[in-house]
């Protein structure tokens, strides 16, 4: 299985990040190939809305986002990664969920396996992920992904400050998604 990780921190080896190498490490342990693209040093441009693409296309745009679209298309699964900024996604994942676009048919018609792990400093129970569950959840439908697993990680505003269980949880996603 090819697992392509998309981690839109912009901090090395900041909390996400470093969930995202516990994901790897139980990927790798049960014989899956990971690549991680670090989309925070990627050059990548948001989408023009141009529809140039027809959403079934090569994208315009000459940029690393097109690279990124056809591994995504070699994948079998995706792993979203980003830490909480007001409440959503980092803007180096959404821009390349927007750029998804291009190639809405081909994704789409592949049906993959997908994964979320995101933190947060906030520790609310109630609402610090209500939207970006839900997110994920239409994003999830209309791209026909199937949902291995999701990791809010809550209280995670340092790597000193994340939960012991954040790190199992990230190991067993990677192993068993």
């Amino acid at each position: 299985m090819k697992i392509l990780v998309l981690a839109g921190s912009p901090h090395k080896k900041g909390t996400s990040n470093t969930l995202v190498e516990e994901f790897a490490k139980g990927a790798k342990d049960a014989g899956k190939e990971v690549e991680i693209i670090d989309l925070a040093k990627s050059n990548i441009h948001p989408c023009l809305g141009c529809d140039h693409c027809g959403m079934n296309g090569d994208c315009i745009q000459k940029d690393d986002g097109n690279e990124i679209l056809d591994k995504i298309l070699e994948s079998d699964c995706i792993l979203f990664a980003s830490p909480v900024y007001y409440y959503n996604v980092s803007a180096q994942l959404k821009m390349m969920i927007d750029r998804f676009y291009a190639k809405t048919g081909r994704i789409s018609a592949k049906h993959l396996k997908a994964g979320v792990i995101m933190t947060a400093w906030n520790s609310d129970e109630n609402w610090t992920y209500s939207a970006i569950d839900k997110y994920f959840d239409v994003l999830f439908e209309y791209m026909h992904f199937v949902d291995c697993g999701r990791i809010y990680g809550k209280s995670c505003g340092t790597v000193s400050m994340i939960p012991k269980h954040y790190y199992q949880e990230a190991y067993e996603l990677g192993k068993n998604i």
